[in-house]
């Protein structure tokens, strides 16, 4: 075999390879839909309106009004999802009126960037800083040392403390 086919057959090979893991790439991204987990209070027949907490793999994670004759897919529109295109890992849920929901709170230890968004004063930015610090410097053992992560001073850290945690 000389040169110039040699050359050929490897581009080849490499161009199936470079197909191949594009193909499986965008299965598993747009693959089938994933089931979305819903967790429903007993409703009250009166109750014209309910707030409805939607997180996980969304564009706009975060707190939705469900009105009456609202649907969970317009609210799942409302926070970027469409049907066809269902991520793997969805929560949603629903507040039960006159019962004081538990604050739920971003363990800073475990939070990806994109969670880190969710809280007031942190954009794009601090939430990749939060990462980078603690992959440096190991986890947080006090919430309080959210203030060694460059740029997040004590004014950051009172709009944010309410809202998270260091979990073992």
């Amino acid at each position: 075999m000389n040169r110039g086919n040699r050359f050929f057959l490897f581009a080849t090979v490499l161009l199936i390879v470079a197909v191949a893991a594009g193909g499986v790439t965008l299965a598993t991204k747009y693959g089938r839909s994933h089931p979305v987990e819903i967790a429903l209070p007993e409703v009250n027949a009166s109750q014209q309106e309910m707030e409805v907490y939607v997180g996980g793999d969304v564009a706009n994670p975060g707190i939705y009004l469900l009105k009456d004759g609202d649907t969970i897919q317009s609210i799942l529109s409302d926070v970027g999802l469409e049907a066809d295109n269902a991520p793997a890992l969805i929560g949603v849920y629903i507040s039960v009126e006159g019962k004081r929901q538990p604050r739920q709170k971003i363990d800073i230890n475990r939070a990806e960037p994109w969670l880190l968004l969710a809280l007031p004063g942190i954009g794009e930015e601090l939430s990749q800083r939060i990462v980078d610090y603690r992959s440096e410097h190991g986890p947080f053992e006090r919430i309080e040392e959210l203030c060694h992560v460059k740029d997040i001073g004590e004014a950051t850290f009172e709009k944010v403390k309410d809202y998270i945690t260091v979990l073992d």
